[in-house]
Formats: C-alpha cells, sequence, structure tokens
C-alpha cells in the first residue's frame, strides 16, 4: 500500500475515534444540526476505518504466515505458504476497495440522466448511426433495469435520427455513463455504398445529469421564450391534431430545450425546462472544467463533444476509446448494450488519475509542512 494511502486512513482512524468521544458526550444531542452532521461524517469515515481495520488484520496475519513458512517442518512452511498467497489476494482486494472508497465522489454519480445525441459530419450515414447509438444505449439501459423515455427527436429520411433526447430513468444513470460524452465515429460500408467504400461518420454524445430539484438552476420567466408545436414523432391522430409539443429557449445563452414525447403540453413544459435546467448547469460545468485543464489535461478529457473519443470499425468488428487506448474486437456484443468491459476500464482509469492527483496533493501539503 502506498504510504499516502496508508496516511490518510490513518487519520480517517483517528477522525472516527474524535467522533466516537464527540457524538457520545452528553451534551452530543443539544444541537440537533451539529448532531446530524457529525452523524453523517462518522456514517462515511466507519464505511473507510472497517475495510482498513480488516486490512491491518490480513496484513498482520500474512506476516505471521510468512514467519511460518520458514518453519523447519516441511508440513507446517507448506500450510503457510498456502495461507500466506490467499491473504496476499485479499490483501489486494481490500487495497483496490479502499482506493475506490478514498477517490472523491461527484454528488451527481446517483442521478437520472439525459442522453443526447446527434448525428454529425456523414449526412444520412451519420443519422443511421446515431439511430444504432440510440439502440446501443437502450439496451444497456435495459439491462441495467432502467426506464427509457424520449423526450424528443428529429428523424432522418432513410432512418436514425438527426437528434434525439433520452430520459435514463434509474439510480448511477448518470454516474455509469458520464464518460460517454463526447465525438463517436464510425468506419463501414454504407448500404447506399456500390462499390463497397468504407465511408467515415460521426456523432456527438452528451450526458447531462438530470438536475436536483433542491439546487437545479433558477430559470427567469423573463428569459425564456416557449413556442408550441406539433409533434414530428409517431404517436396517432392525436399527436396529429394538438400542439402539445414544447420548446423552450434560454435568450441569454441560446440554449434550446424541447419535449414532444407526452400528450399533455403541461407535462412537455415541464420535462422540456428540466431538460434546459439540466444544459445550463453543464455549461457552467463545462466551462469550469475547460478552466481546469488550462492547468491539466486529464486522461479521460474534459467530456467535450468535440473530443473524439472512440471509433466502431465495422470491417474489423473493433472498438477502440482513444482516452484510454482500449481496443476490444467484441463490437457486435457492444452495439447490443454490452457495454460493461469499457464503462468499468473508463471507471478505474478514473480512479487511477484521481488517485494520482490525491497523491499529487498530498506531497505539496508534505513539502509545505516541511518548509
Amino acid at each position: 500500500m502506498k504510504p499516502f494511502i496508508r496516511h490518510t486512513l490513518e487519520r480517517q482512524r483517528l477522525r472516527l475515534h474524535e467522533l466516537d468521544a464527540l457524538l457520545g458526550a452528553p451534551d452530543a444531542v443539544a444541537d440537533r444540526e451539529r448532531f446530524r452532521q457529525l452523524s453523517r461524517e462518522h456514517a462515511e469515515a466507519d464505511a473507510v476505518v472497517q475495510p482498513y481495520l480488516r486490512y491491518l488484520e490480513r496484513e498482520a496475519a500474512l506476516q505471521h504466515a510468512h514467519s511460518l513458512s520458514l518453519d523447519p517442518d516441511p508440513e507446517l512452511a507448506e500450510l503457510a505458504q498456502l495461507e500466506a498467497a490467499q491473504l496476499q489476494a485479499e490483501l489486494a482486494q481490500l487495497e483496490a476497495e479502499l482506493q475506490t472508497l478514498l477517490l472523491p465522489r461527484d454528488p451527481d454519480d446517483v442521478r437520472n440522466a439525459f442522453l443526447e445525441i446527434r448525428a454529425g459530419t456523414g449526412g444520412d450515414e451519420a443519422a443511421l448511426f446515431a439511430g444504432d447509438l440510440a439502440r446501443l444505449y437502450t439496451r444497456f439501459a435495459e439491462r441495467q433495469g432502467w426506464r427509457v423515455e424520449t423526450l424528443s427527436e428529429t428523424p432522418a429520411e432513410l432512418g436514425g435520427y438527426k437528434e434525439l433526447v433520452l430520459r435514463l430513468e434509474g439510480r448511477g444513470a448518470y454516474g455509469m455513463l458520464r464518460f460517454e460524452s463526447g465525438g463517436h465515429r464510425v468506419q463501414r460500408v454504407p448500404a447506399t455504398e456500390a462499390q463497397g467504400r468504407i465511408h467515415t461518420s460521426a456523432c456527438t454524445v452528451a450526458v447531462l445529469p438530470e438536475p436536483d430539484p433542491t439546487q437545479a438552476i433558477t430559470l427567469n420567466p423573463a428569459e425564456l421564450r416557449i413556442d408550441t408545436f406539433r409533434a414530428s414523432g409517431a404517436g396517432g391522430q392525436h399527436i396529429n391534431k394538438t400542439d402539445s409539443a414544447v420548446r423552450v429557449v434560454h435568450l441569454p445563452t441560446g440554449l434550446v430545450a424541447e419535449c414532444q414525447d407526452g400528450r399533455s403540453q403541461h407535462s412537455n413544459k415541464a420535462k422540456a425546462l428540466q431538460v434546459l435546467q439540466a444544459r445550463l448547469q453543464e455549461k457552467e460545468r463545462s466551462e469550469r472544467a475547460s478552466r481546469e485543464a488550462a492547468e491539466r489535461k486529464g486522461l479521460i478529457g474534459s467530456g467535450d463533444r468535440s473530443d473524439r473519443i472512440r471509433t466502431y470499425n465495422y470491417p474489423q468488428g473493433r472498438l477502440s476509446d482513444h482516452r484510454i487506448n482500449l481496443t476490444l474486437y467484441k463490437l457486435g456484443q457492444i452495439l447490443e448494450g454490452d457495454l460493461d468491459e469499457v464503462l468499468q476500464a473508463l471507471r478505474l482509469a478514473r480512479g487511477a488519475e484521481l488517485l494520482g492527483e490525491l497523491e499529487q496533493r498530498a506531497a505539496q501539503s508534505e513539502r509545505g509542512a516541511l518548509a
């Protein structure tokens, strides 16, 4: 275990003892708000300290097993070596768990998500690819047990979408898919290509957390223009006869959000306002990330749509994620929603990146203390 991780865990253990004393004091409940804050901190610290105590226990057992492996009795030494191997595996697993627990958490990770797909360069082929991506994410969401809702869609003439906005309802949807934001490129032979030549097309994907109603950006009605129109998608006779679809324009920024899925104009307006709030929050987050990126470029990237993050090569059956140099030759399975291996690799890469940042800050703090 790295020294700075052990040092951080030891500080957590000491803090847990302090919290035990504070919460056990006779006047602990006198200030109810402070008691709630201390209880919350205690629960968070305990969730880290308990695995750390198990780690220390296994570590001591490993040292004992190593000493027994030197015993002159060959049978006892062999048993000790087997135990040592098992303990080393447990320690590696506990260390990985502890590293994850120490990483900073984004409170938005547990939230539902808005998923936006837009066809880019490539015309009709890009729109068809947008449809393929929509199917991929829908299948993945179904595998997770999430609810998928289409908020707005602009179908293309030959199939697929020029633009599509989905709402994915399920705990952790945003945290699971947050690194999908960016440019997605496809290389394949279009159905309309007579010469069998491979074409390259692109789509952009944006994943936004659904805003927390208690923390969402407040929209000024004077800064909004709200239009109603007839929905363009499928929906039967009703959708053709009423102006139930709603488009909201945020005049200061020019950001637009629309919803045409529901029959109720009131419901569509509420959903469109939610999407607009999410886009405004994402705009703030993106600007903040850009400022930080001027000082340090992250491995995973900023999540900006201009970042080309992935290539789907159909002739080779290959998916390549350019941020982490990941290549998988299982494109067919991935397009059916089997994204787990890709997402896990991205989470591990992001975890390593954050851990490096924590180590760097710890080293800077130590140098500052010695100065």
